[in-house]
């Protein structure tokens, strides 16, 4: 990416192995991040771009010497940050903190939207698959490098289960996923905010018993007119704006907790002596997926869940900028990427 609304395709060397813990995956399945979308609208022009893409799975084709447990052939799948998987922040199950760890395509780490990537700190962030290269699970499989993980942290963090209500804010593919993980976590009253009929139909199939078009303050009046006054006992904030993080609080039920999960666009919150007197919690931030994989794993392999249906548009990779547009017009949900 070039700037706001300029995303290219372009040859670049191969990646190849430059410390003993890397790995080299071919990719077979990459995507398109809602947070993608934020420098595809504002990043300011730069002559020598930035690559991009941090969701895939494929094929193991190298290791280095100090990689154990993963061969070339393997399938993998690869949560959105890398992390070594040993340090303590690691073992408290907080890899996005890693004390070793990175983001692709930053620090001369390749992006997952290419044909491969060098991972760092393999052997800790690579999850072996036991899947075929041709298995039709690989969509639902991709979403555990991040949409689907994000959706289940954003519902851990709020303390979803069949003891509480849920609000979601967001019809985007987080959102829909955080409706589909709070109903595998038991809640069974989740209110879904969404003005897209499409998005919002799939949030019902997905779990959401009511779904609210209003937003500001009337969506605010709508959910406490559908909880008898209170709001409900945890909101799961999906979008990332003020405006979202204002109607979390205006929907939460006194003594709730708000979870966000949206990349926030603001510096300041309406955080002030109303939610301190109402006894509101805000928790939240980025998912540390290696860390919900093994967990969420079993129900995508026996079709418990289906993830994979937030994707509405396939594209290969010199169709990516395409991909970008349609998903920056709301013409599609989530583009997957097939290199």
């Amino acid at each position: 990416m070039y700037g706001a609304g300029d995303v290219r395709v372009e040859d670049v060397p191969d990646p190849a192995l430059r410390e003993p813990t890397d790995a080299v995956v071919r990719v077979l399945r990459s995507c398109i991040c809602g947070s993608d979308l934020w420098p595809y609208r504002s990043m300011p022009a730069s002559e020598h771009g930035r690559r991009m893409g941090h969701e895939f799975l494929g094929v193991v084709e190298d290791v280095g010497a100090d990689v154990s447990g993963l061969k070339a052939g393997d399938l993998v799948v690869a949560p959105f940050v890398w992390a070594d998987n040993t340090c303590d922040f690691c073992t408290e199950g907080l890899q996005t903190s890693c004390r070793h760890g990175g983001r692709y395509g930053f620090d001369g780490v390749d992006g997952g939207q290419g044909e491969a990537v060098r991972v760092p700190q393999a052997q800790g962030t690579l999850v072996k698959l036991p899947v075929g290269e041709d298995s039709p699970l690989l969509a639902s499989l991709l979403t555990l490098s991040d949409v689907f993980c994000t959706g289940h942290h954003c519902a851990v963090k709020a303390g979803v289960s069949p003891r509480t209500t849920v609000t979601v804010i967001g019809d985007g593919a987080v959102g829909l996923l955080a409706v589909l993980a709070a109903k595998r976590l038991g809640a069974e009253r989740i209110l879904l905010m969404g003005r897209h009929t499409q998005r919002t139909d799939l949030g019902r199939q997905f779990g959401a018993t009511d779904v609210i078009a209003e937003r500001g303050q009337e969506g605010i009046e709508r959910v406490r007119e559908l909880t008898g006054g209170d709001g409900t006992h945890t909101v799961l904030e999906c979008v990332g704006t003020r405006q979202a993080l204002q109607t979390a609080f205006g929907v939460a039920r006194d003594g709730g907790v708000v979870s966000r999960v949206g990349v926030p666009q603001y510096k300041e919150g309406p955080i002030g002596f109303d939610m301190v007197m109402r006894n509101l919690t805000l928790t939240g931030g980025a998912a540390p997926a290696r860390a919900y994989i093994q967990e969420l794993l079993p129900d995508v392999l026996d079709g418990t869940v289906q993830p994979g249906r937030v994707f509405d548009r396939t594209v290969h990779l010199e169709q990516v900028p395409d991909g970008y547009r349609a998903m920056a017009a709301r013409e599609a949900l989530k583009v997957l990427i097939r290199p």
